[in-house]
């Protein structure tokens, strides 16, 4: 590369920067600012590494509003993480079962219009401005986040528009993927990515990762490590649909020398530089408190992070007690002095007000993963007490807690706690009732293939928080952790109030466009309602 590529011009490029936010349209920049190119924005590659930046920011976005439609209305919701106590629609919405399509929208437009365009602005200039240069590191980077936006739509809808994005057919229309040959495109680009990141990185390429990585600054070990957990996060979730190829990809993940996420200095976690998009959702606006169901977990088991994933009530009924607000019930009594959600980890508050930070993947989850897989006789995978024991350590540690792992693991009595409302009884979950559940902490290794399932998945499930989209994912895969039903039920019978909601249709934004809607129906293998099951969700 020619010596003006290095030039220290950063005022110029900085200048610049915010044009380069605002669009994706880099020929009307071309023509605007002819000439400047070489000296100041090629000399820091900010052509490069602004859409990577943008597209690992843009995995949940960081807008307040954007982010609320996109995943805290509906994902986080499900997952028992968290609910609210607004009554949007006059109560009737999302949490009631009656999908509002103009919030579920942002999950795929996310996806289609802010992630895959600045893949695609990477694709495009990497070799029109930077020819003969090896990015291969940062497409690699580039393609894990592609995958994981990906992941998320389709956990979400089913179908998903994914190998096919840049290859409409001859009429303009372009085709969805099945969540089968969606996922099984994810291992196979996910192994792709290992292997680019695991050769020699170039000048050019360290340095375009270097200036744009948010979630390990520039750790290309580190990103090798997070596509082959992710890998073995997807054998794991086709466990029960595929029960061969589960197993194939998780013992080569088991056996990569990549390695995996397995230590909480390597957690992915994807620096904002700014406030939380749920800071104001919580603390400003009062839309989002912490779920019943977590609250009661925690409670039953005395767990010492409960403090960091929630503060105190102020509601004179429940004062100073950690309560969450249950889901689909009645909200008209007020539940907006029940307790806020927090995430106040010992790496900083996920919340904050001016670094919030996006969890991806943490050694916790690897954990668990690993003790899953050793449950279900997948070769390399070791001990199933030993990983779920440390699974718990890892996340006690994330979170600041790790000097109460002694007390935790070892308590073999205390189960869920019951749920009592005050304002509505009729809303209570009490002892005996088949939504509490009655898994204890303390491993148990005569137990039966189920009843460890559900230990390693409740802890899973505590420890993925506040990772809402990945908990209901793994909620609907397994069953577990129980968590409580809705006592009301708006979708006009599309929905099983015991099943509960397994996805949410596709809009009608992209039922009507240039996407093959009919065909995502035929590959959904049911009609687009929010009871039918995805491919994976085979239990």
């Amino acid at each position: 590369m020619k010596n003006k590529y290095f030039k220290i011009l950063m005022l110029g490029t900085i200048g610049l920067l915010p044009l380069l936010n605002c669009t994706g349209n880099f020929e009307e920049i071309d023509s605007e600012y002819n000439g400047v190119y070489d000296e100041q924005l090629l000399a820091d590659f900010a052509l490069l590494t602004n859409p990577l930046r943008q597209i690992q920011s843009n995995l949940q976005n960081p807008q307040n509003w954007i982010y609320q439609l996109q995943t805290n209305l509906n994902a986080d919701m499900y997952s028992g993480f968290f609910s609210t106590a607004t009554r949007y629609n006059g109560g009737i919405n999302n949490t009631t079962y009656f999908m509002m399509d103009g919030w579920n929208e942002r999950i795929m437009l996310n996806q289609l219009e802010d992630v895959n365009q600045q893949y695609k602005n990477f694709k495009l200039n990497a070799p029109k401005y930077y020819p003969g240069i090896d990015f291969s590191q940062s497409l690699a980077v580039l393609n894990i986040s592609r995958i994981l936006a990906a992941q998320k739509v389709s956990d979400a809808h089913g179908p998903v528009i994914y190998s096919k994005f840049e290859t409409p057919g001859a009429n303009g229309i372009t085709d969805f993927d099945s969540q089968q040959d969606a996922y099984n495109h994810f291992v196979t680009d996910l192994n792709a990515a290992i292997v680019a990141l695991q050769k020699p990185i170039g000048v050019e390429d360290k340095a375009v990762i270097s200036k744009s990585d948010l979630v390990f600054g520039g750790n290309t070990v580190n990103w090798a490590k997070l596509a082959n957990s992710l890998k073995l996060r997807y054998a794991i979730r086709i466990s029960y649909a595929d029960p061969a190829k589960a197993k194939q990809y998780a013992e080569e993940a088991l056996a990569s020398s990549a390695g995996l996420i397995d230590d909480t200095s390597e957690n992915a976690l994807v620096s904002y530089g700014k406030a939380s998009p749920l800071f104001d959702i919580i603390y400003s606006w009062g839309d989002c408190k912490i779920g019943a169901p977590l609250m009661a977990y925690m409670n039953g088991y005395n767990d010492p992070r409960i403090s960091l994933y929630a503060q105190p009530a102020t509601d004179a009924g429940v004062l100073n007690q950690y309560v969450g607000v249950r889901q689909g019930v009645d909200l008209s009594p007020g539940y907006g002095s029940y307790s806020k959600a927090a995430a106040i980890s010992a790496n900083g508050d996920y919340f904050s007000s001016s670094n919030g930070k996006n969890k991806i993947f943490t050694a916790a989850e690897a954990w668990f993963l690993k003790a899953e897989a050793a449950i279900r006789g997948y070769a390399g995978a070791g001990d199933a007490g030993t990983n779920y024991n440390k699974g718990i350590s890892v996340s006690l540690e994330e979170w600041g807690k790790a000097a109460g792992y002694d007390a935790y693991i070892n308590n073999s009595t205390s189960t869920e706690a019951p749920y009592i409302d005050p304002k509505n009884h009729s809303n209570d979950i009490l002892p005996g009732n088949p939504q509490l559940s009655t898994i204890t902490v303390k491993w148990n290794a005569t137990d039966s293939f189920e009843r460890k399932l559900e230990r390693i998945m409740t802890q899973k499930w505590i420890a993925l928080y506040p990772d809402g989209a990945e908990a209901w994912a793994e909620q609907r895969r397994t069953g577990y952790p129980i968590i409580f039903k809705n006592v009301l039920n708006d979708s006009q019978g599309t929905i099983s109030t015991d099943a509960m909601i397994r996805r949410i249709p596709i809009p009608s934004k992209y039922r009507n466009s240039t996407l093959n809607y009919a065909q995502a129906v035929q590959l959904l293998g049911g009609p687009d309602t929010g009871g039918t099951k995805l491919w994976w969700d085979k239990k």
